[in-house]
């Protein structure tokens, strides 16, 4: 199986790149994972929001297949426990799924196209956290999840 993070914009601040990175590394002992990174739009100060996202929609869509299993990463989206978030993930490797793709939207959320396009949602909490911080987040909870699946001493409860 193959993940996929997809996202809206780069991570710019380099101690979170740095984070990042680490857990990468980590994470290619387990699973062939993809970081994607689709370019900011440029001059949107005459877009509204609705047409911000419409455009940002249009990338993404772009980038995903009808086979890819697709999850938002949206404050919307279920929350789980580190635990059950292990679970889905090894559902996802023993089920039909080939490829996972998780996507970071822009800051305006997901145009309504995107959501359609979308198998399920996941909330890494009810707080509001910068996207670029969403991204460093979500790499340490894959990391966990994949620790859990194996049984190696990262998570404790």
């Amino acid at each position: 199986m193959k993940i996929t993070l997809l996202t809206v914009g780069k991570t710019e601040d380099s101690y979170l790149r740095e984070g990042i990175e680490k857990y990468v590394k980590r994470l290619k002992h387990y699973i062939k994972l993809e970081l994607l990174d689709l370019a900011e739009l440029k001059n949107t100060k005459a877009l509204s929001q609705d047409q911000q996202k419409a455009r940002e929609a249009e990338m993404i869509l772009k980038k995903i297949t009808p086979l890819d299993y697709v999850i938002l990463l949206d404050e919307k989206g279920s929350e789980l426990t580190s635990t059950q978030f292990a679970n889905t993930i090894n559902k996802h490797m023993i089920g039909a799924a080939s490829h996972l793709v998780f996507i970071v939207g822009g800051p305006y959320g997901f145009d309504s196209s995107v959501y359609q396009r979308a198998n399920d949602k996941l909330s890494l909490s009810r707080m509001t956290f910068s996207h670029q911080m969403v991204r460093l987040f979500f790499i340490e909870q894959l990391y966990r999840a994949f620790t859990i699946i194996k049984g190696e001493p990262y998570h404790h409860e």
